[in-house]
């Protein structure tokens, strides 16, 4: 698998795979289904059917980061790395299928003929995903994927991104902190140059000042600054039992 090139249906996907702002707007539906009474039973499919795929893969890792990052960039090459090394010690990398630190992700683990997977975004014609994706499936709603993302991995870990990495981290962190989810998943931010200034407010801020968090909030997460070191930590994580959502 480790050979295999990106053929010409994934290239046909490429010309989609965009950052989430860039995205095409979606026509409103005139007919039944842009009643609340049908949505509601489309919410219902898509968290079935993405909780039914997950379940055939116990030993995941969740990505996120920036789709705006290229190829050659450092953190799109950590990325890839990454993925290599959770691919050779037998994890399926789970990203949103997109591009940026997703597609690094899945081109790492792809490339070390891994478990590629992508949670990607439907669009009006195509699917969103990026050519590195072995096996994905599309959600039409962004709050069910992100659902999806934080199912049942045995570690998370947070590249630099935007807005969309920072409410991914914040509603995870959240989970744990409400002992939703067990404080032993680790949760890894990769880059103390991008986390590192948020990390000091956070102590200085919310900790210090406001007394808005304790102490031991403050250990939920871990920073780190290479592939090998995040590596080093999802090995300690344990199997996952628990289910929330």
């Amino acid at each position: 698998m480790a050979d295999q090139k990106p053929n010409h249906l994934a290239e046909k996907r490429q010309r989609m795979n965009l950052p989430a702002a860039k995205l095409p707007s979606a026509p409103t539906p005139t007919d039944f289904r842009s009643s609340f009474n049908w949505r509601m039973f489309r919410i219902m499919a898509e968290f079935v059917d993405g909780w039914d795929f997950l379940a055939n893969y116990k030993k995941t890792v969740s990505i996120f980061g920036s789709a705006r990052f290229e190829p050659g960039y450092k953190w799109y090459e950590v990325a890839r790395e990454f993925g290599a090394l959770l691919a050779h010690e037998g994890y399926a990398i789970v990203t949103g299928g997109g591009p940026g630190i997703m597609q690094a992700g899945n081109q790492g683990a792809f490339e070390a003929g891994g478990e590629s997977i992508g949670l990607n975004i439907q669009l009006p014609m195509e699917q969103r995903i990026n050519p590195f994706v072995s096996k994905g499936i599309g959600f039409h709603y962004f709050f069910v994927r992100k659902a999806m993302l934080s199912f049942s991995a045995r570690a998370y870990v947070y590249f630099p991104g935007g807005f969309g990495t920072l409410d991914e981290f914040f509603e995870l962190v959240t989970l744990i902190q409400t002992k939703k989810v067990s404080i032993s998943i680790p949760v890894i931010l990769m880059g103390k140059e991008f986390w590192e200034p948020l990390d000091q407010w956070f102590r200085s801020g919310m900790l210090e000042k406001f007394n808005s968090i304790d102490e031991k909030d403050m250990q939920i997460y871990k920073i780190v600054d290479t592939a090998e070191e995040a590596m080093a930590i999802v090995r300690t994580a344990p199997e996952r039992t628990d289910a929330y959502y």
